[in-house]
Parts: C-alpha cells; sequence; structure tokens
C-alpha cells in the first residue's frame, strides 16, 4: 500500500484532534477523505505529509515511516493544502523552475514544459502569480505539487476557486493522475467527491465512521444520495 495509517492518534492538550485511526489506500485509488469542519482531516493530512508529529500510532508512505524518513516521505509526496503557498511577486515559469531546483529535477525545462501542458497553465505561463485569477493560481498549486511526479499526492479542496470549465478540466487531470498514483483528495463538496474517488474515508469527532468503496456504500444505504449518507453518518441532520 502506498498508504498505510495505523492506530494514528494526535492531541493537543486535552483535545483529541484524532482518534486511534487506521486506513489504507494503494496506487489507482482516488480516496475521498471527507468529514465536517474539525473533524480531522487535516490534522491527518499534515501528519502525512510529515509537518507535523503525531501523538501515537504510525503513518507511512510508500513504505517510509513519516516519523523515521520524512525526507524519504516527502521525496515522493506531493502536497497541496487548502490555502496554496505560492509566491505572488515570481512569474509562473519562474516559480515552477524554482520548484523543480529544489527537488533537483533532470530535465528539468521539457519537464516544466509537461506540466504547464498538462494543468491548462499556456496562457499565463510569463505571467506574475500575484496578477493570476483564484483559479489561475490553483492552477499553479497543481502544477508544483505534481511537478517531481510523485508517487503519492495529497490535495485539500484541489478544485476550490475554480469555473465550471476549468472544473472538469481538473476533474480530469485528477482521474488521469490517480490511474497511476495513489490519491487522497479531501472536499466538502460531496458531488466532488462523486465525480473523482472510488473509494471514501468519512470522519466525524476524530474516528473514522466510514471506509468503503463508493459503490459498497451506495449498496449499504439504497436510495439515498452520497451527500445524505455523509450526513446520516456525521450526525449533523438527516438519517
Amino acid at each position: 500500500m502506498s498508504i498505510e495509517v495505523h492506530q494514528l492518534t494526535k492531541i493537543y492538550g486535552q483535545q483529541k484532534a484524532i482518534d486511534n485511526i487506521s486506513f489504507t489506500a494503494g496506487p489507482g485509488e482516488i480516496l475521498g477523505f471527507l468529514g465536517p469542519n474539525g473533524a480531522g482531516k487535516s490534522t491527518t493530512m499534515k501528519i502525512l505529509s510529515c509537518f507535523i508529529p503525531q501523538s501515537s500510532g504510525s503513518a507511512s508512505v510508500s513504505g517510509f515511516d513519516t516519523s523515521r524518513e520524512p525526507m524519504e516521505v516527502k521525496k515522493r509526496l506531493g502536497y497541496l493544502p487548502e490555502h496554496n503557498p505560492l509566491y505572488l511577486d515570481m512569474y509562473v515559469k519562474e516559480a515552477l523552475e524554482f520548484v523543480a531546483g529544489v527537488y533537483g529535477i533532470r530535465n528539468k525545462r521539457s519537464r516544466i514544459e509537461e506540466v504547464i501542458e498538462l494543468t491548462g497553465l499556456g496562457e499565463g505561463r510569463h505571467k506574475k502569480i500575484g496578477a493570476l485569477s483564484k483559479g489561475y493560481r490553483q492552477r499553479v498549486g497543481l502544477a508544483q505539487v505534481i511537478l517531481h511526479d510523485p508517487e503519492v499526492l495529497i490535495m485539500d479542496e484541489p478544485t476550490s476557486g475554480l469555473d465550471p470549465n476549468q472544473l472538469v478540466e481538473i476533474r480530469s487531470l485528477i482521474k488521469d493522475l490517480g490511474k497511476t498514483k495513489t490519491i487522497i483528495l479531501s472536499t466538502h463538496i460531496m458531488q466532488e467527491a462523486e465525480a473523482i474517488c472510488n473509494k471514501a474515508v468519512i470522519i466525524n469527532k476524530g474516528k473514522i465512521v466510514a471506509d468503503d468503496s463508493l459503490t459498497a456504500l451506495y449498496e449499504k444505504n439504497p436510495g439515498k444520495t452520497f451527500e445524505e449518507i455523509f450526513i446520516g453518518l456525521t450526525n449533523t441532520g438527516l438519517n
């Protein structure tokens, strides 16, 4: 498995942000990591990306432990956080050249051109990032994430700010990437999860309440939409 989470717990003071959670994801899977605000999604993704340590339990990416081997994890991981960190004073191509240099990418120019094409950044390649629309800034973030061709991608609200046409293009890109890579995608839009993901882990109040394929979730909840299934599992309204 590309991602293995085993009895993972994170405590802040007296509060358990995540409580003894376990799940796996492998190549060819696009896993929707879903839950209400404050459920523990961002905490889990930050642990997997080696941004913060867990309190107990273990997590690994491509066989490398996030606590003991963070540099090996980062070589194989692309992480797009919800608030996309960008150098706004850089030009698009300049920023990608900088990121490529950080990763020591060979054939840097051809790889940058390939990623610009994949993410639809051709028209904006010579613009300053600060002058781009929110949707195009999101594309730059995606380009940075996939530039070093990582085995695992973690994306937090990756389609935020995209117009309907851009949304279709980026969904298609994520699905294409998911054919060979392992992807964890977090979103609050259930239609987005339905359109992109083939598996879902739903977390509520720090605990996993569902871990199954979307097909199996529908079979277990006949006649319900995915949004109704989510609401029922997270106890926020409909049953």
